[in-house]
């Protein structure tokens, strides 16, 4: 994992002076045009977008860190490392795309010869040595490995989102864990890309945002939804929707709304090692001590936010923001302003952690230091194909949005509910691409592929936030998400995390309560 020795940096206020930023592991990119503008630089960003909309606004790449489903143990620090550089490589080719607009304005083939161009023969290097690492550990290098390396320039009146690169499909229909629903609201979530092209130079004073999102349509009046039942794949008692067959006990671990402010922008899990892997900012609770560089060892040892004091778990989610121009703590920090997230961090009012069974049978345990992440916070550049969102009000939670922010009537608080998956290899407690060594669960509630039923995760977070005002299509007083610049701070990008650090006994205590029925915390 990462390294044991080394200088902490474990509040926010001394991230601010961390290294430059690298983009998440993935090497995949759609980088809109205006998004390295400061958000405080109003009339100069809203020129900017103003200006991209006459070309070519977006430099679009294939997720080469997706493709990677067969990594070998020996090679994936290697691996790591040249997927950072894919990401630099791509961050460097957008800046030349936003610095050479005049000269773009002349010649038609600028953008391929001087930066696309460019950008693949990077590229191809890059994935060269990717290739040669993975085979010197035995493992078989990707496959059409030009086309991997090849980019394009999206035109900014084309539809940005939608057409990225799928994860590896084992998530599909939102990745709800009773497969049932697959199709339900996904031409509503195939609406967060297509509207892209016409939201990117809208809402141009947006507390600060300056045309980087959300946009009027990304929000709807909760009371206009018709009811879906509740959140995907959970039932009305909080159990897996299929019935209450199986194991049906629950496990509730309180672990705070973190109160510590407890805050960075790295992520252990997908990009190790890496200083602002992330470029928005998370909330951990539970374990206290989880940034890039923190070993499994670092964690087991680490002091929790947890009541109880077996849970060291690290549990983390991006943060929800006001959009209201105020500067909060990172406001010239990597993963806050200098990554396009502004305005006011919102505390959760609630933040309710509970393990629940299976539909068919019993859990076993989870492995220590088992990874899940759920959702994906590039799914408007990659598609819907890991996306796992569930936006609601309380009081309505029987009507859910998957691809929209929702508007609470008064008295009402936005809740953000996820459910991860649940069913595990039975061997690794991570994967290359961090998603294949977990699934959800199939259509008739068992796990597929030999798989093992595992405690399900369910995370229901609740703020206490004014409905946004929509005026003459323009959003005012916006909350969102932290998200990539380029991900427009889309409420499709929202997405969950989980280690697990409960001691052997406190983890026997979770599994025997969910297979007996039991309703213990």
């Amino acid at each position: 994992m990462g390294r044991t020795n080394r200088k902490r940096r474990s509040t926010l206020a001394n991230r601010a002076i961390a290294a430059s930023a690298a983009l998440a592991l993935g090497g995949g990119g759609l980088l809109a045009a205006n998004i390295y503008a400061s958000a405080g630089e109003g009339k100069n960003s809203t020129q900017n977008a103003q200006t991209t909309a006459a070309g070519v606004a977006t430099i679009k790449c294939p997720d080469v860190g997706q493709q990677l489903t067969d990594v070998p143990r020996g090679a994936r620090a290697g691996v790591d490392k040249e997927l950072a550089k894919l990401d630099q490589q791509v961050t460097e080719a957008y800046k030349r795309l936003a610095d050479t607009r005049q000269a773009q304005a002349g010649d038609s083939s600028y953008v391929n010869n001087a930066i696309l161009s460019p950008l693949k023969s990077k590229r191809t290097a890059t994935i060269d040595r990717i290739g040669n690492n993975i085979r010197r550990a035995g493992g078989k290098a990707p496959q059409q490995q030009d086309q991997l390396a090849g980019c394009e320039g999206v035109p900014a009146d084309q539809p940005a989102a939608g057409e990225g690169q799928g994860g590896d499909g084992q998530d599909q229909g939102q990745g709800q864990d009773n497969g049932q629903d697959q199709g339900q609201d996904q031409g509503n979530g195939q609406d967060q890309g297509q509207d892209n092209g016409q939201d990117q130079g809208q809402d141009q004073g947006n507390g600060g945002q300056d045309g980087n999102g959300p946009a009027a349509d990304d929000f709807q009046d909760i009371t206009q939804v018709q009811p879906t039942g509740g959140a995907k794949g959970v039932g009305p008692n909080g159990l897996p929707a299929n019935g209450d067959s199986g194991s049906t006990g629950t496990f509730t671990t309180n672990c705070g709304t973190n109160e510590n402010e407890n805050r960075n922008s790295d992520n252990v899990i997908v990009a190790p090692g890496v200083s602002n892997g992330a470029q928005h900012q998370h909330d951990y609770v539970g374990n206290q001590d989880n940034d890039a560089f923190a070993s499994d060892q670092d964690l087991a040892a680490a002091d929790t936010s947890c009541q109880n004091q077996g849970d060291k778990s690290s549990y983390f989610w991006p943060v929800l923001r006001v959009q209201d121009g105020q500067d909060d703590i990172d406001a010239n920090a990597p993963g806050g302003g200098q990554d396009g997230n502004v305005g006011t961090i919102l505390q959760p009012a609630e933040a309710q952690l509970k393990f629940v069974g299976n539909q068919k049978g019993d859990v076993v345990a989870m492995p220590t230091a088992l990874r899940i992440i759920t959702g994906d916070a590039k799914s408007f550049v990659n598609g819907l194909a890991n996306a796992n969102t569930n936006w609601s009000c309380t009081g309505f939670e029987d009507r859910q949005l998957t691809d929209k922010y929702p508007i609470c009537p008064e008295g009402s608080s936005v809740v953000r509910t996820t459910n991860f998956q649940s069913c595990w290899d039975g061997q690794n407690i991570d994967s290359a691409n961090h998603r294949t060594h977990v699934s959800f669960v199939q259509a008739d509630g068992t796990c597929g592929n030999g798989f093992q039923a595992i405690p399900q995760l369910q995370v229901r977070l609740v703020y206490d936030v004014d409905a946004p005002q929509i005026q003459n299509g323009q959003v005012q007083n916006a909350f969102a998400v932290d998200s990539f610049p380029d991900q427009l701070h889309k409420p499709i990008t929202d997405h969950n995390d989980f280690i697990n650090f409960f001691d052997g006994n406190t983890m026997n205590q979770v599994v025997d309560c969910i297979n007996s029925g039991q309703d213990c915390q």
